[in-house]
């Protein structure tokens, strides 16, 4: 894809979260996406196909951002997992306060968009796994005392955790974070 064709299709994404975050999802359409991106309505479809295949890139999009939080807090602290585990999470959390889309999503699971429901649903698995594998990945060089499938329930649970407080936060990311870590400390060993 050219440089012109990504960026083309940034913009339409980036429109698309806009307008699902002020008018919901189901106001969403591709001549509305067209309007606001300053382009024909095939252009649209040529950068992202269907609505349906709009919902996936911003999904994907925004799953390359979480993952790409998680990976610079591993970078961080090469030396010390429970410390990466819980810059990690702080950082998804701050970063999911300020994200439209999750906001739109978090609002159809409370009644509004019913629309944006299989956006979470049909992907959540997809995404669950996508985080895991990043973890996984990420821990294998920290001297962690458990292995196997102790590690997997281990990485499963801090992610489910985490994917919990970004999905209904009940303190502050900083505080939510060293929780993580604190339990994270104990299983981890």
């Amino acid at each position: 894809m050219s440089e012109g064709a990504a960026t083309m299709r940034e913009r339409v994404v980036d429109a698309a979260v806009r307008l699902t975050g002020e008018v919901g999802w189901s106001q969403v359409t591709m001549a509305r996406l067209a309007e606001v991106v300053g382009v024909s309505r095939q252009t649209v479809y040529n950068e992202v196909g269907t609505k349906p295949g709009l919902a996936e890139a911003m999904i994907l999009r925004e799953l390359d951002r979480f993952l790409g939080v998680v990976t610079e807090a591993f970078d961080a602290h090469p030396e010390d997992l429970v410390a990466a585990i819980r810059t990690s999470a702080e950082h998804v959390l701050e970063h999911a306060q300020g994200n439209d889309l999750l906001h739109a999503v978090v609002s159809a699971t409370h009644g509004a968009d019913t629309e944006l429901l299989p956006l979470l649903t049909t992907h959540a698995e997809s995404l669950l796994v996508a985080a895991k594998a990043v973890i996984a990945e990420r821990i294998v060089p920290y001297d962690v005392a458990i292995a196997g499938e102790h590690l997997d329930a281990a990485i499963d649970m801090v992610v489910r955790v985490v994917l919990s407080h970004v999905m209904q936060p009940s303190a502050p990311p900083a505080q939510t974070a060293e929780s993580i870590a604190w339990i994270a400390a104990r299983v981890l060993g």
